[in-house]
């Protein structure tokens, strides 16, 4: 049999053809005849194949962008879509991912389309939502003002919204935490989307009727707040030192509580007191720009609250609080004295911005706590907030340029290792040396 086969196989190779046998399992098959056309063939094919591999080699950075970024968007439209399920959770879990989305891309174009949508989606979660769906909801409203800009369209967001937004504000029967979340939400919104500064001037009233509940009485004694209210007077304060910074100096004139700000540095709230030495720290920097020989009538007493703030040594309170609350204070004096600030370097790409004053740190700080950490994302190509930080037009830089940019691990490695030992070495300068005066 063997022998056979071998003679058929010299036959047909003679012939240009092979013959193929199969066994199996002891039994012989059918015979596959594979001729040299064939194989031709699928040489050619394998050679197409391998040539339109490298095209599309070339082409799979573009053809996989625009599948990601058709995939992505029907994640969105899901998300819209589930914004008005019957399920709480469902919506809850929609309302975050539309937040996370935004917080992380620019979307103006997809958004545009579907504003009107996803602002209904909002004002249905605010009026039936409870809890973490309204708060959730608020946030996104900021958000969306965010990816829209200053402009027609976050004002008709904003005009929706903005009744709704003081209805909770005002009611003390609403979800605390949803009061919180509006309270910040309508001072960025504001900042954003409203342009007429009448209406600016009647938001702070609201957030002024909500902050100045937790002022001293005249005889130094405080009502009593729970801490989930006191968060929410500091979110208002906040909302309130953010549309000071918008605000015309004849305005400043007539709503400047430099008189009355200092009462809230002795509340029992870390935060409160911290936002309301930043607030002051603001205050006299605007004021200072508006007059540079401004003088503050109670001067003397102002400067002892905040140098006793910032050498704060009492027991009662937490460690962290303390040292949050030094490291503020110590920044706020220098302001109020000597009308000094702690300048920051924000670096994104290749880019810097230099957070110069306290009226620049309010907005940063503002946007920074709706963005996270997609700020640098939004310093780069948000048009809008490049423009409330003068920082112009978005830079457009090839991959080529930015790859030539990135160092390597290893010098990045060198890089902290040098930068840890000259830190460690000028810690140890100032750090305190334990002495063993036992034999003195």
């Amino acid at each position: 049999m063997l022998l056979l086969l071998q003679s058929l196989c010299l036959q047909h190779r003679t012939r240009g053809t092979m013959l193929m046998y199969f066994v199996v399992k002891g039994q012989h098959g059918h015979v596959q005849p594979f001729s040299d056309e064939d194989a031709s063939i699928e040489t050619l094919s394998h050679c197409s194949s391998f040539s339109d591999a490298n095209s599309v080699a070339d082409e799979g950075g573009e053809t996989s962008e625009d599948a990601a970024q058709e995939d992505f968007q029907y994640k969105l439209k899901g998300f819209i879509d589930s914004t008005v399920d019957k399920s709480a959770k469902t919506r809850q879990g929609a309302l975050d991912g539309l937040k996370t989305a935004m917080a992380t891309r620019i979307l103006y174009e997809f958004i545009l389309e579907r504003r009107m949508t996803i602002t209904d989606s909002i004002e249905r979660c605010l009026k039936k939502g409870k809890g973490e769906e309204q708060r959730a909801a608020a946030s996104l409203a900021c958000l969306l003002c965010i990816q829209l800009g200053s402009g027609i369209e976050s004002e008709e967001v904003l005009k929706t919204l903005k009744p709704i937004f003081k209805n909770i504000l005002a009611d003390g029967s609403a979800n605390i935490q949803a009061r919180q979340a509006v309270a910040t939400s309508l001072g960025l919104c504001t900042l954003v989307a409203e342009d007429d500064i009448l209406d600016v001037h009647a938001t702070m009233e609201c957030f002024e009727n909500l902050f100045t509940r937790s002022y001293a009485r005249m005889d130094g004694t405080y009502t009593s707040i729970n801490p989930q209210t006191s968060q929410l007077h500091t979110n208002a304060l906040l909302s309130w030192a953010l549309l000071l910074t918008i605000c015309s100096a004849n305005q400043l004139k007539d709503i400047l509580h430099l008189t009355k700000l200092p009462r809230l540095l002795e509340s029992e709230d870390v935060n409160m007191r911290i936002a309301a030495g930043e607030t002051i720290a603001l205050l006299f920097e605007l004021a200072r720009d508006m007059d540079a020989d401004f003088e503050f009538e109670n001067w003397d007493e102002l400067c002892d609250k905040l140098n006793a703030l910032a050498t704060d040594c009492n027991k009662h309170r937490a460690k962290t609080d303390k040292r949050k609350q030094r490291s503020v204070f110590r920044d706020v004096l220098k302001a109020v004295e000597e009308g000094d600030f702690q300048s920051e370097t924000i670096r994104f790409g290749m880019e810097r911005m230099t957070i110069d004053s306290w009226v620049r740190k309010r907005t940063y700080d503002a946007f920074r706590e709706f963005v996270g950490s997609g700020m640098n994302y939004h310093l780069q190509a948000n048009e809008f907030i490049r423009d409330v930080f003068e920082l112009g037009p978005p830079m457009l830089v090839d991959s080529a340029t930015v790859k030539a940019m990135k160092i390597s691990r290893f010098e990045r490695h060198l890089h902290n290792s040098a930068a840890f030992k000259a830190r460690t070495k000028a810690r140890s300068k100032f750090r305190d040396k334990r002495v063993d005066v036992g034999e003195f």
